[in-house]
């Protein structure tokens, strides 16, 4: 049998630290963040990097669980096996209000209509930190309401 990915390798040290707090200090077997050119993954062994963020989702991986998060724009660090994600804001899923960000999404899909000029980034910014809001908070619904194995 084939090990699971992240088993017989080394584990990565998650650190994510946004304005106000720190929010993790996990280890973990993967992460993923939202570069501004892409989705990064990282695994332990990981080249050295530093990169910007985009408004986005972090999924950072604990043995076969998916963990995730809500990210502001920011920059992440890979130092040897260290993670180090530094934002303006991030939130856990139980920090998220889902009825206000559909709420913030449709106020900022309509902002996007009537936009002009540099409001339309404003507006554009907005929709994504919703967006992301949204779909962090119904990845772990749907984790909790999925049958167990």
């Amino acid at each position: 049998m084939s090990p699971s990915p992240g088993e017989g390798q080394g584990k990565l040290h998650l650190v994510l630290v946004d304005h106000d707090r720190q929010l993790l200090d996990v280890e973990a077997d993967e992460v993923q963040v939202p570069g501004s050119e892409g989705v990064l993954g990282i695994l332990p062994g990981h080249t050295p990097l530093i990169a910007t963020l985009k408004v986005g989702e972090v999924m950072y991986r604990q043995g076969r669980i998916e963990h995730y998060l809500a990210l502001s724009e920011g920059f992440v660090e890979v130092a040897g096996d260290v993670v180090t994600v530094l934002t303006e804001s991030a939130e856990l899923p139980e920090e998220i209000d889902v009825e206000a960000a559909r709420e913030e999404a449709t106020e900022a899909e309509a902002a996007l209509l009537a936009a002009e000029d540099g409001d339309w980034m404003k507006a554009q910014a907005r929709l994504e930190k919703a967006t992301a809001r949204i779909h962090v908070a119904e990845r772990v619904r749907l984790r909790d309401v999925r049958p167990r194995e």
